[in-house]
């Protein structure tokens, strides 16, 4: 049984990885508090002929269960550090890069044209169809138009907020061909739920055939009257 989509990412084990850990130590955590919290109810209720005693408490016990949830914590926090490091601290080089501009309630992604360059006239824009090379890494800046938002690819276990005025960027290197949903995991206004797009991974040469077909249909805007 997969409680998650597929990980087609190469950082999706990881942060699966991180998933479970957690959810196995908070879950036996929760188990075990609840089944004391029944017992304690069940063995200490009030009976009839029977006085309630006053007790101080145990220090003993009280350490224990004050230093075993931190250090879990900080074991936790440290494991998870080196993820989000992995993830979040640095880009591989790379030479695949792709600007997303989120506005409400749309995906505008855009690819360098011929000149290499982007924000210029000959830039690659497609709206909510997204392509990628499979096994190379790719550089994404967000950006928004408007409102904040959340660029999501589940099965990328890929989620970062798009916010005004900001290029945010985060990387990517897909392991598997195929089609995946974009969603916007940022309430965004009325529409929100409407803001989805596809991302497709592509072999690389397939890719890089479909990227020359996008370059050939880029309509070049009229220069400005002298």
């Amino acid at each position: 049984m997969h409680w998650l989509p597929e990980g087609v990412s190469t950082y999706s084990p990881s942060i699966d990885t991180m998933f479970y850990v957690i959810l196995a130590v908070t879950g036996v955590a929760f188990i075990v508090t609840e089944a004391l919290l029944f017992y304690f109810a069940l063995r200490y209720r009030a009976r009839q002929g029977v006085r309630a005693t006053y007790t101080h408490g145990n220090s003993r016990l009280e350490m224990i269960w004050t230093i075993v949830p931190a250090v879990m914590l900080v074991l936790l926090g440290l494991s998870s550090r080196r993820v989000w490091g992995d993830i979040k601290g640095r880009i591989p080089p790379t030479d695949q890069e792709v600007v997303i501009v989120a506005s409400q309630f749309d995906w505008e992604i855009h690819y360098k044209g011929a000149d290499g360059q982007f924000d210029t006239p000959d830039d690659v824009v497609i709206h909510n169809d997204m392509s990628l090379p499979v096994n190379k890494p790719v550089k994404i800046r967000l950006r928004s138009k408007d409102v904040i938002h959340s660029f999501f690819v589940p099965a990328f276990r890929l989620k970062q907020d798009a916010v005004p005025g900001l290029t945010i960027d985060v990387w990517v290197e897909a392991t598997k061909t195929g089609t995946y949903e974009i969603a916007c995991a940022e309430l965004c206004g009325f529409g929100h739920g409407t803001m989805r797009g596809q991302l497709t991974v592509l072999e690389p040469d397939e890719f890089q055939k479909w990227l020359k077909e996008q370059e050939a249909n880029v309509v070049p805007a009229e220069a400005p009257p002298a």
